[in-house]
């Protein structure tokens, strides 16, 4: 018997990727998370190869897939996502491609309205009233990214250490940052931060600015404050664009995690866009990849 074609949904992050597969009938066949160390949006080519390794890996053997759904990080232009679209029709899928930001409206089970991711990286995703998506930052955690685990741990770093050149005395952000990269001094902490400026070293340290925060830190509460302030003015700069939808959906690892990011950054959509609703994804954003594979499958 002839194996039933599946749906297959993927959500390549910055650390893993999401891979869930349906029957038609909307029966569970594959849900999983695989290593993403290696995933790169470019080129093209590459990517819908690697892609395909991994689907291969997850899916029984001799399964068809009837439609695929990607969301993928790295994927910061249309032309970018039609080109790996592109790619992965001449590996023979029928594929959705989009950005990862943009799973997460449909993995909510809506239409419209913008995505925001705040995880190893941050971005905001919309679409005009003709559908024409808009993107509002996602330039890489070293210029930007407010709101991303990184960037939270370079912006408290500057915070601790400035205090300590001041003079001022430490409120817990410097002895929490040092206790997070086992070093014993500010000197210490700045060659323990430069002298490996990767998400990887960096990231996994953000949960530290949280805890000094609940702790009593003001300097890590000013910075948490102002990651959610920038992702909000992310939001802003998608509403002045002609963003569609009144929810936005949020996800990602610091959203998922840290509740006082998603207070702060509630408060701050509330109070600049008031008929805007902060709705937090239930469901992991591989869901968007499947809802966009079901919308073109035959």
């Amino acid at each position: 018997m002839t194996a039933s074609p599946l749906i297959v949904g993927l959500d390549a992050g910055g650390t893993k990727l999401g891979v869930r597969a349906e029957t038609l009938d909307g029966s569970r066949v594959a849900d999983v998370a695989l290593p993403a160390d290696e995933w790169s949006a470019s080129p093209a080519g590459g990517a819908a190869r690697w892609l395909h390794a991994r689907i291969r890996h997850v899916l029984p053997e001799g399964a068809t897939v009837s439609a695929l759904g990607v969301g993928a990080q790295g994927l910061d232009t249309v032309e970018h996502a039609r080109e790996l679209r592109a790619a992965l029709g001449e590996l023979g899928y029928r594929a959705a491609v989009v950005n990862d930001a943009e799973l997460l409206v449909p993995a909510a089970g809506l239409r419209e309205g913008i995505g925001v991711i705040a995880g190893t990286g941050s971005i905001a995703v919309g679409a005009d009233a003709s559908g024409r998506t808009l993107f509002a930052g996602g330039w890489g955690w070293v210029i930007g990214d407010e709101g991303g685990a990184p960037a939270i741990v370079r912006d408290a770093t500057i915070a601790a250490l400035r205090a300590d050149d001041d003079g001022a005395p430490d409120d817990g952000l410097l002895a929490a940052l040092e206790r997070a990269f086992g070093v014993s001094s500010a000197p210490a902490l700045a060659r323990a931060v430069n002298d490996d400026p990767t998400p990887e070293n960096w990231g996994p340290r953000a949960v530290a600015v949280f805890a000094a925060a609940d702790g009593g830190s003001a300097l890590a509460v000013s910075v948490i404050d102002r990651a959610a302030s920038g992702l909000a003015a992310l939001i802003g700069r998608l509403v002045a664009r002609g963003a569609a939808g009144s929810h936005i959906v949020v996800g990602g690892s610091v959203f998922a995690h840290q509740p006082r990011l998603l207070a702060a950054f509630s408060g701050a959509v509330a109070a600049a866009h008031p008929g805007l609703t902060v709705v937090p994804l239930t469901d992991a954003p591989v869901a968007g990849a499947v809802e966009l594979a079901r919308r073109i499958a035959v």
